[in-house]
């Protein structure tokens, strides 16, 4: 029998299989009595497939997709009842570092999408700030604060720090969720939102490394930016798959993929919630302080993004599935 002919054949358990998961993963309660049975048998029968698939096409991408789809069911036939504080634990520490190991592929495309155009505005604006203008038109008044060494980000704390922090924290929110939900646009939404970012970022950048106002421009942006800028990246890391499912579906039909393209995303999503919030507090109280210098800014930049990234890299790799997949069929 070919790969093909076997996907033909099993796809539509697979596909039925995914969506219990999907709704087991909410809560098993919300499956009857026939689909809790309906669970195990196709759980037993995706395992037969991967013991299949090993031995048949042990380097075609269904063998991976049969790991990855058997380790999952495993989670949800065998867990036991946890109360709601356990699974929120358990997000955080397992289920969010995981899925952005498991995408970091596109987090990075997401980070190139940002850091390109930023590369290439903040040399324009450092060679001529005024040529940015072509390219961002609305930067004249910024572009003017920094020729006149305005340090417009300390109106920060006129309405009180924390107020300030709120609607940071507010607006950081609205363009991650704005940069996840742009996947929908076959990600062309999400790459906007990233590219007019860096354009702008970039381009303030070169302004304040042209007129002598970099240090001052950085002394703000430091302390929050490492925390800030990576959630944005995940963000549009999490928009950028909901397109590619919907373009490159793989093995499962377009509405399969997009469902568990964005089950991942969504993981990711909500995990950057806590983030947005420390990078509000950061920007709200550290970044616009005159008092601290800026080596002290500089080191909450270091710490916050050590921290993120030993989390995020480290967390959660006790029992990886593919090892609890692989045991399965062993």
């Amino acid at each position: 029998m070919l790969a093909e002919d076997f996907i033909a054949h099993k796809r539509p358990t697979w596909e039925r299989l995914t969506n219990l998961l999907n709704r087991a993963s909410v809560s098993l309660a919300g499956l009857s009595a026939e689909e809790l049975q309906e669970l195990g048998r196709l759980y037993r029968q995706a395992t037969s497939d991967l013991a299949v698939a090993r031995r048949d096409f042990p380097q075609h991408p269904v063998s991976a997709y049969l790991n990855g789809l058997v380790a999952r069911a495993h989670g949800q036939v065998y867990r036991e009842k946890s109360s709601r504080l356990s699974q929120i634990v358990h997000f955080f520490t397992h289920s969010f570092p995981q899925s952005f190991r498991a995408t970091w592929g596109y987090t990075l495309a997401s980070f190139l999408m940002f850091f390109i155009p930023a590369l290439v505005t903040f040399v324009i604006g450092w060679r001529d700030p005024e040529s940015v203008l072509l390219v961002m038109p609305g930067l004249q008044d910024v572009i003017t604060d920094i020729r006149n060494e305005t340090e417009w980000w300390k109106s920060i704390n006129e309405d009180g720090r924390a107020a300030s922090s709120s609607f940071i924290m507010t607006n950081n929110i609205r363009v991650t969720f704005l940069a996840f939900a742009g996947g929908v646009t076959l990600g062309l939404f999400t790459l906007w939102v990233l590219v007019n970012n860096g354009l702008l970022l970039g381009s303030v950048a070169g302004a304040a490394q042209h007129f002598d106002f970099a240090d001052n421009l950085w002394g703000f942006v430091a302390a929050h930016g490492t925390v800030e800028l990576s959630v944005i990246f995940i963000a549009g890391g999490a928009g950028l798959q909901l397109g590619w499912s919907i373009l490159r579906p793989g093995l499962l039909t377009r509405r399969a993929a997009l469902v568990v393209a964005a089950r991942r995303a969504a993981i990711l999503l909500f995990g950057c919630v806590p983030l947005l919030v420390l990078a509000g507090i950061i920007e709200g109280f550290i970044s616009p302080s005159g008092v601290l210098p800026l080596w002290v800014k500089l080191l909450v930049s270091f710490t916050s993004g050590v921290l993120l990234y030993s989390y995020l890299l480290l967390a959660g790799r006790e029992k990886p599935e593919a090892e609890t997949a692989t045991a399965l069929v062993a």
